[in-house]
């Protein structure tokens, strides 16, 4: 049995269940990143602007434009604060809507695995960054197991079925994403894992949350029921949760940075 590839259409749902593991991550990534106040910033595939309006709150930007495929992540993105200071637009990460030089900083969160051609992504946030200016990402270690909804994933195996997985998912290795922004022409590259932990009172809370808003969840809910309940055990069973029912899951990202 096969699915399709991981993918993010519903703004809500997103915040719901990405969302608070972006912000984790994305707390991480932004004390690394340092970058100073006043700049302009581009965030390629902003999604339901869960990271925008993180970078908001942290970096006091002089502007912040994001662009995204989905038009429902977009429409979720324009109902936050961020909105306020941020212009949020369809757009394709293989082809910026913006001219070059037009931005002091270029970031992917959560996104370059998403991206077809890993390498195009690099080389448009690259062309849209004026000289000196940072181009940064960071995304979950996919093929390290690092994903959120991992058990999840690793329990469709177990029963015979073809986990989705984004269409570029090995560009998330610590490797291959330094070696993505050498080969870009980027200078001054540097690379990190981020580990962030959530906590969830219980299994029923965890398995609530990863059937929103996600292809996974779609698969999921397409299955019969004794489908369903054999692969939610087996999630349960690599969950073991605290002797008070808490169930406190960490998952890994890997983070990546250099200048034009």
């Amino acid at each position: 049995m096969t699915s399709d590839k991981i993918s993010f259409n519903d703004g809500a749902a997103y915040e719901k269940m990405m969302g608070t593991w972006s912000r984790l991550a994305g707390e991480v990534f932004l004390d690394w990143l340092a970058p100073a106040a006043g700049q302009r910033w581009v965030d390629v595939g902003c999604g339901n602007g869960a990271f925008t309006e993180l970078l908001i709150q942290r970096c006091a930007p002089a502007s912040v434009e994001g662009f995204d495929p989905s038009e429902p992540q977009l429409a979720y993105a324009r109902t936050r604060p961020a909105a306020q200071l941020a212009t949020f637009r369809l757009g394709d990460a293989m082809a910026a809507p913006y001219p070059d030089a037009s931005f002091d900083a270029a970031v992917m969160a959560l996104v370059i695995f998403f991206v077809p051609q890993p390498e195009r992504g690099v080389a448009e946030m690259l062309r849209v960054v004026r000289p000196g200016g940072s181009v940064s990402a960071y995304a979950w270690d996919m093929p390290g197991g690092g994903f959120p909804l991992q058990p999840l994933l690793q329990a469709m195996h177990e029963i015979g079925m073809t986990p989705p997985r984004p269409p570029s998912a090995d560009v998330s290795r610590r490797e291959a994403l330094h070696a993505l922004w050498v080969q870009a022409g980027l200078q001054q590259v540097e690379t990190r894992e981020i580990s962030v932990t959530r906590q969830f009172s219980d299994f029923e809370e965890f398995w609530s949350i990863a059937m929103l808003g996600s292809s996974v969840a779609s698969t999921v809910k397409a299955m019969d029921a004794p489908t369903v309940q054999l692969l939610k055990e087996r999630v349960r069973a690599l969950m073991p949760a605290e002797s008070d029912g808490r169930i406190c899951y960490t998952a890994r990202a890997n983070a990546v940075k250099g200048q034009r």
